[in-house]
């Protein structure tokens, strides 16, 4: 199973990019030990549609294009539900076992995700009450991954 970061909008070169990048690479670098793939980062262009409806139903096409079918699908929308480190582990780890072909951790555009896509989803969960910027939520995303693979390999990286 892959682990997938799906995100509307491209970041550009900087220290936000870095960032994930890096949190991705620590991701990818121990996936292989917990019985994962691998771990990607997909990123679509965000639509030019004017009307806001349109550009979320555009890029929730473009992005259930990225989706393997049979993959598992977190929507990271303002919505969502708090989940622990640890619950967001375990539910990797669940999806891995029951054979997923993917788990796609999916952030929306500025106009947050159509309606369909979120309730499609497997879970749909925040990173707390407060709105964040995009790069920082894809920052917080990829660290999130790599957690989670550190908390499923029983890594000391994550403390309690």
């Amino acid at each position: 199973m892959r682990l997938v970061l799906a995100c509307v909008g491209r970041l550009k070169a900087g220290p936000e990019r870095e960032i994930a990048t890096r949190y991705l690479m620590r991701a990818a670098a121990g996936a292989r030990a917990i019985g994962l793939t691998g771990v990607d980062l997909r990123e679509i262009d965000e639509s030019r549609s004017r009307r806001p409806e349109d550009r979320r139903v555009e890029e929730a096409k473009a992005l259930r294009a990225l989706i393997a079918p049979g993959a598992r699908v977190i929507a990271l929308d303002e919505r969502g539900g708090a989940l622990t480190s640890e619950r967001f582990a375990a539910d990797i780890g669940r999806a891995r076992d029951a054979g997923a072909a993917g788990y796609v951790l999916a952030i929306g555009g500025a106009d947050g995700f159509d309606p369909e896509f979120r309730e499609s989803a497997h879970l749909t969960i925040a990173f707390g009450a407060m709105t964040w910027p995009h790069q920082l939520a894809r920052i917080m995303a990829a660290e999130q991954l790599y957690r989670a693979t550190t908390i499923l390999a029983g890594h000391p990286y994550h403390r309690a």
